[in-house]
């Protein structure tokens, strides 16, 4: 399985408009952050998206991104959604479903009506299917060829958003399995034991939201993502979803000063800030 970052930001992006911060004008290439995005490839060559931020378009391009087989939506805030319209080139040859719980589909289905009613002839518009994930009818994990896909139910402020647990079974080998939790701010103790690696601990690459060190009413700190993360186990741990207080340097000192404080010696547990474009192999 492969992960692609496509973006690593907040939603203003990095560098922010308007501002001349050390962060917004460094030269570093990795503080250069677009919005949350990632993406995934199975080993059968399966090709999803979770989330669908405003530089779709320019994240696609860059990954050299040519199919996908269906998105997955953690929540409907506009950094994670209003790039949706851009997938329209991607669902041409045949519908993409599109995965979310139930007020995310219901404010996609708001605030990008005209997929769904009749309109003039030009210009084209995506083919989606909106598939809600949390209701009776709900179709549980999602299988996408080698692919399981399960939604994990987080807090972001007061909304109850998703996070996705994407497991790859190849036909050798242990399972890989990709954790993304972006935008969260708690998890519920049962759902902590639920995400546990336990036995699959070192398949498993954690990607999960920490706004900056100061504390946000919606967000992780760093340091809560990355106790949250620890308790959740895997093998290499990043954060994601990074605001314009802190240089990619800065934060990448500070996992490792976390790191000594809080791993144990000898585990080879690797903590590190993502950066656009990193690419995961698991």
């Amino acid at each position: 399985m492969k992960v692609i970052i496509l973006g690593s930001g907040t939603s203003h992006g990095i560098p922010v408009v308007g501002c001349s911060c050390q962060v917004c004008t460094s030269e570093d290439e990795r503080d250069r952050r677009m919005r949350s995005s990632v993406y995934i490839e199975g080993s059968g060559g399966e090709k999803i998206l979770i989330d669908a931020g405003p530089e779709f378009r320019l994240q696609a391009l860059r990954a050299d991104i040519r199919s996908l087989d269906a998105i997955f939506l953690t929540h409907a805030h506009a950094d994670h959604l209003h790039g949706l319209d851009d997938v329209r080139p991607l669902s041409w040859n045949k519908p993409l479903p599109v995965y979310g719980n139930g007020q995310t589909i219901a404010e996609m289905r708001e605030r990008f009506s005209y997929i769904w009613r009749e309109t003039q002839q030009g210009g084209g518009k995506p083919k989606l299917i909106p598939q809600v994930i949390d209701g009776p009818d709900s179709p549980g994990p999602v299988q996408i060829g080698g692919l399981t896909i399960t939604p994990a139910p987080v807090k972001h402020g007061n909304l109850d958003i998703l996070g996705w647990e994407v497991s790859d079974s190849p036909h050798e080998g242990a399972r890989r399995i990709f954790l993304y939790l972006t935008d969260t701010s708690a998890i519920s103790p049962s759902e902590m034991t639920r995400l546990s690696g336990g036995d699959h601990w070192q398949n498993r690459v954690i990607v999960i939201g920490g706004l900056r060190m100061r504390p946000h009413e919606t967000h992780f700190t760093f340091e809560q993502a990355l106790n949250t993360a620890l308790g959740l186990d895997a093998r290499k741990i990043y954060l994601t979803h990074i605001c314009h207080e802190h240089s990619h340097r800065e934060i990448d000192d500070f996992c490792r000063n976390f790191r000594k404080l809080k791993v144990p010696a000898g585990n080879n547990i690797e903590i590190h800030p993502a950066w656009d474009g990193l690419e995961l192999k698991l």
